[in-house]
């Protein structure tokens, strides 16, 4: 096989490895700078009407995407960012506040309820109940946060058990007093002093990149074990576009120094 030959099977394989591990577009299309509506109306845990505007009350904020009925990555995504605020060196409901959106729109207040004592009541301090909002809402208000975020998931059609289940990522978007999206924090896990100063920064409409980006649908869930699973076929599908991206660059590389090699001995020639 010649060389520009196996240059178009390897490029063939890197588009198909990266289409394999896009899962259909679902992720973070990250968009630093702009702006969430501020006016669209959702339910709170008390099943009041309230919009963004009103839970900011000109503080910034943490805006978490999940639904509450969640057996993947949610949970353990929200357990993190309660033991994390625990140890924040910042007042909750005076310099910042915590806003979780469910995307599901079949789910209540009730269900919103429900996960906020189960995650407060965790907490090992006093944390000020009024100071994270948990919101469910209709499906075009959801979607009008989900997109204005860049924030794609995917319902799945033949869930086990007849579950309701969705395929999404998870990340933290803070959000500055004006709706300003200033930062994304990817991954279930993350550090008590990002989150701080994601704030701080959030406060003053600081625009940051991304902390880390780590690899999304890493996990599934295993209905009848009850338990995490590896994905392999999606985490093989990113490793198998870098290590063919990485080959197809040695490649180019050493075509390049071929090339370099035979013009310097036609010149000595």
């Amino acid at each position: 096989m010649s060389t520009c030959t196996l240059k178009r099977v390897l490029i063939t394989l890197l588009l198909y490895s990266i289409i394999l591990s896009a899962d259909g577009k679902l992720g973070i299309q990250e968009h630093p700078g702009e702006y969430i509506p501020l006016n669209v109306e959702f339910k709170d845990e008390y099943n009041n009407t309230v919009t963004f505007k009103q839970l900011l009350d000109n503080k910034p904020a943490i805006l978490t995407l999940n639904y509450f009925g969640c057996p993947h990555i949610c949970t353990p995504q929200l357990q993190d960012l309660a033991k994390n605020l625990e140890m924040v060196n910042l007042k909750e409901n005076k310099d910042y506040k915590v806003i979780t959106l469910s995307f599901n729109p079949n789910e209540t207040s009730e269900d919103a309820a429900h996960k906020k004592k189960e995650l407060l009541s965790a907490m090992r301090r006093n944390f000020n109940a009024d100071a994270w909002s948990f919101l469910t809402g209709k499906e075009v208000n959801i979607k009008k946060i989900t997109q204005s975020v860049g924030f794609s998931y995917e319902k799945e059609e033949n869930s086990p058990n007849g579950m309701v289940q969705y395929t999404h990522p998870a990340v933290l978007v803070a959000i500055s007093p004006e709706g300003k999206i200033t930062r994304y924090l990817n991954g279930i896990k993350q550090l008590p002093f990002d989150i701080q100063m994601a704030m701080l920064e959030a406060s003053k409409g600081t625009v940051r990149p991304t902390i880390a980006k780590t690899l999304l649908f890493c996990f599934a869930f295993d209905p009848k074990n009850k338990t995490y699973v590896f994905a392999a076929e999606k985490v093989g599908a990113v490793l198998m576009s870098l290590i063919l991206g990485g080959f197809f660059i040695y490649l180019l590389k050493s075509g390049r120094k071929q090339n370099t090699a035979k013009e310097k001995s036609s010149d000595e020639s």
